[in-house]
């Protein structure tokens, strides 16, 4: 659990887990509250069940890893567990609805959804993440 949960004083995890964390954020925040114009926890849920077909669980494990694992990742709690969760959160995002549209983000607005590109990166940094850990001004750095 130590090794799991060590972490350097290093500005690498901070950089990683603060950028993760706060992008992944508005949109745990938009699945769960409704911020910046989601359609909060029924809407989400509905979504996920209705459209996407994910079990009930899996749409309910999905918002709460966006919303309370940011935030964990900001304070620096168990930054390497989150990271591994993010990885199969984004694969499972990219197979699920994103494949199709191709790499690129739709920029141009041709197309009828985003392609992967910014699953990749986040797949990316948490591979970093995992590699590094927390880093300096983390929980896990303070507790172990």
């Amino acid at each position: 659990m130590t090794t799991l949960l060590a972490s350097g004083n290093d500005w690498t995890g901070l950089i990683l887990r603060l950028t993760v964390g706060l992008i992944i954020f508005p949109h745990g925040a938009q699945k769960l509250l409704g911020w910046f114009g989601g359609d909060g926890f029924s809407g989400t849920m509905d979504y996920f069940t209705g459209t996407v077909h994910l079990p009930w669980l899996l749409g309910l494990l999905v918002i709460l890893l966006e919303f309370f694992g940011s935030l964990l990742l900001v304070a620096g709690l168990g930054s390497r567990i989150l990271g591994a969760a993010m990885i199969v959160l984004m694969l499972g995002i990219i197979f699920t609805s994103h494949l199709q549209y191709g790499f690129f983000m739709n920029w141009s607005g041709d197309k009828p959804d985003e392609g992967y590109e910014f699953h990749l990166l986040v797949i990316g940094l948490c591979t970093g993440l995992i590699s590094n850990g927390s880093g300096r001004y983390s929980l896990d750095g303070w507790l172990f």
